[in-house]
Order: C-alpha cells, then structure tokens, then sequence
C-alpha cells in the first residue's frame, strides 16, 4: 500500500515538474515574439515615415506611382517575411513545450 502511495506521489510531483517546465519554454517563447512583433513594427514605422518622405518629395505623376509600387511590394515582401518567422517561432515553441512531455508519455507506454 505504501509503495502505491509513493509511486502516486512521485507521478505527481513528475507532472508538476513537467507543467513548470513547459510553462517556462512557452513563456519564453512569447517573450520573443513579443519582442520579434515590437522590432517589425519599429522598422513598419520607419519604412513608412521614409515612403512618405519620398512620396513627398515626388516631382511627377508617374514618380509617385513609382514610390507608391516600389513601398508596397517591399511592405508585402516583408509582411510574408514576417509572417513567416511568426510560423517558425511557434512551431518552435510547439516543439519545446512538447519535449518535457516526451520522457513522460514513455512512462505510460511501457
């Protein structure tokens, strides 16, 4: 009897221990994004007060369609290359919340 309480205890304390680790990947992997979304939207800012400035500065009809065509294929160009770091960084995260779990799921399958 005591041996059962004993094995319960210490697949409770292995959860738990897996649950805190998973709850730290996870939290790191929001911190950055967080700071990856807060450094696409400095340089969003940045690209956008130049495209102003160029546009501003256009001295024709066909110069404006210039700058206007060369901002947004660079703003999509970037849009997809972010989204596509936002992809990476959650399967990344996927990944490592997953790896705590592994040596505990082969406990059960044994």
């Amino acid at each position: 009897m005591a041996a059962g309480y004993e094995d319960m205890q210490k697949l409770v304390k292995d959860n738990l221990d897996t649950a805190v680790k998973s709850a730290g990947v996870v939290s790191k992997g929001f911190q950055a994004i967080a700071a990856e979304a807060t450094d696409y939207s400095k340089k969003s800012v940045e690209d956008s007060t130049k495209y102003f400035e160029k546009l501003l500065g256009a001295k024709s009809l066909d110069a404006v369609i210039e700058v206007q065509t060369e901002f947004m294929k660079k703003s999509y160009e970037d849009a997809v290359g972010q989204a596509t770091k936002f992809t990476e960084l959650y399967m990344d995260i996927a990944k490592e919340w997953a790896k705590p779990y592994e040596g505990l799921t082969a406990k059960f399958t044994k």
